[in-house]
């Protein structure tokens, strides 16, 4: 399915300040879904003047009128002249008697979607209110003010006061939703209304009287001391929740956190007053918390483990110093290689959040490392990487790393060994699978068969065993460069368990 953004470029008509503008609408039509009970659908403007669905969202506590998906559809004609209305004169457009659609009576809005900036305003697309009449039952008190509060904030995206370009963004887990908690406040900052949700929300932060009819900054006062101390400007919690400005923030008391969302709602730029969404989050911001506290501890296992392998590199590096077979300096240095270039994943993995890292970087250091072992037997390799490996799991990128580490040192060690030739790395990767293929300028396979060395049961083992993947060896020809003659690795490995 295509995405929002991917539809409005297609359609070629909006710039970038348009599409995020409408991006900012969308990501608020759950909420005007669930105060106004009912579907919301985003249209944009095609090249032919009619109008595409962007974006819809359906409403959590009602009945949806689009069992199918109607993103990407052309509009309907019953509805096509009050959209086109509504995009021309930039006023609402509301339908003057019930339509229907699938045997089902409905009422249809038609919102203009303005954007406003310092150059003045402009109809950039249009939003429609599909309300279902054949679940209309009489308002509650509740639905009633639901009902207020969306017609004021479809009002202001008529005028381009909504969504407020100053109001905080991005995303975050625990945004309250309508029906997690609703208080509506007057222009003097005097709530006229608490869901119950709301209520139950301010309850379990200390404040155990009725809220309507108080001042939610004067509750704040009472309830949350602490935060006041800490917020002596201008922006403390009680101007914030007075609901002049937007605002989103947590709260904590007694051991609970509540996430608000403040709203001001506003009608030509004249205060109408605010809404507060609340909700209680304790829960979720603990597993949060919980989440990072392993993740920090996940972070220095890896530090850790990363400064001991190099400890153990080091002792390996200084043991091939002192001894005097040439054998055993060799065998020393390989085996201080290896430990060295598991260190690299454990380093990188120390270094992020994520348990994934990024291999590109990953192979370079490991490259460095090869680097050292052809100055140490008087050999210049030139190595060249073209391609790119991408994010890899730790699963993958320990033995990865380990086996190529091989790979590339067999054709410094012995493709190239005492002379002056190139290493090429050659990445290329999919959706199914990750190929790799190293080739030399060296003298190519000894007798043309593969040796039975240490070296290479680590590769065979590493990509077969824990990758099952796949690994060939040969002798490059018919390239027409200098890599002819010389030794090339192929290295298959299935991406099926990358997510």
């Amino acid at each position: 399915m295509s995405t929002l953004s991917d539809l409005l470029t297609a359609q070629n008509r909006l710039g970038e300040t348009d599409i995020e503008w409408l991006h900012r609408v969308h990501g608020d039509g759950q909420l005007l879904a669930d105060l106004a009970s009912a579907d919301i659908v985003i249209w944009g403007q095609t090249e032919d003047d009619s109008f595409r669905a962007v974006g819809h969202v359906r409403p959590s506590g009602a009945s949806t009128l689009f069992y199918r998906d109607i993103v990407g559809e052309k509009v309907r004609p019953q509805w096509q002249r009050q959209v086109t209305d509504a995009f021309d004169s930039g006023v609402i457009v509301d339908s003057t008697s019930p339509e229907w659609f699938e045997e089902t009576p409905t009422r249809v809005k038609a919102v203009p979607i303005v954007r406003r900036d310092e150059g003045g305003t402009a109809v950039i697309g249009v939003l429609t209110r599909h309300t279902n009449l054949g679940e209309v039952r009489a308002p509650s008190r509740q639905q009633h003010t639901f009902d207020e509060c969306a017609d004021a904030i479809f009002g202001m995206i008529a005028t381009g006061d909504y969504p407020d370009v100053t109001a905080p963004m991005g995303p975050r887990r625990g945004t309250p939703r309508a029906a997690d908690g609703l208080i509506r406040l007057d222009v003097d900052g005097v709530v006229t209304f608490a869901s119950p949700n709301g209520l139950s929300a301010f309850n379990r932060i200390g404040f155990v009287d009725e809220l309507e009819g108080e001042t939610l900054s004067d509750v704040a006062r009472k309830v949350l001391p602490a935060a006041l101390d800490a917020s002596a400007d201008e922006a403390s919690l009680p101007v914030l929740l007075s609901g002049r400005s937007p605002w989103r923030s947590d709260v904590q008391a007694r051991g609970v956190t509540v996430s608000l969302r403040v709203i001001p709602l506003r009608d030509h730029g004249q205060r109408l007053g605010a809404i507060v969404l609340c909700r209680d989050v304790s829960e979720l911001r603990s597993q949060e918390q919980e989440i990072l506290t392993k993740d920090a501890t996940i972070r220095e296992i890896h530090h850790r483990v990363k400064n001991n392998l190099q400890t153990v590199a080091s002792l390996l590096r200084i043991q091939s110093r002192r001894t005097s077979s040439e054998e055993a300096r060799e065998s020393l240095l390989q085996a201080m290689q290896r430990v060295a270039a598991i260190a690299v994943v454990h380093d990188t993995l120390s270094e992020g959040l994520a348990q994934n890292v990024d291999f590109d970087e990953v192979f370079a250091r490991v490259l460095r490392l090869v680097a050292e072992v052809a100055a140490a037997q008087n050999t210049v390799a030139k190595t060249r990487t073209t391609g790119a490996f991408g994010t890899l799991p730790s699963e993958y990128a320990t033995p990865l790393a380990l086996a190529l580490t091989e790979v590339v040192t067999n054709a410094v060690e012995h493709g190239l060994a005492g002379r002056e030739g190139e290493v090429e790395i050659i990445a290329e990767r999919s959706e199914e699978r990750l190929s790799v293929r190293v080739r030399d300028t060296g003298a190519g396979l000894p007798e043309g068969r593969v040796g039975r060395g240490l070296g290479t049961q680590i590769v065979r083992t590493l990509i077969q065993g824990e990758l099952s993947g796949t690994i060939e060896w040969s002798t490059t020809s018919g390239t027409g460069t200098a890599f002819d003659g010389g030794t090339g690795v192929d290295i298959n490995v299935p991406m099926r368990w990358i997510k």
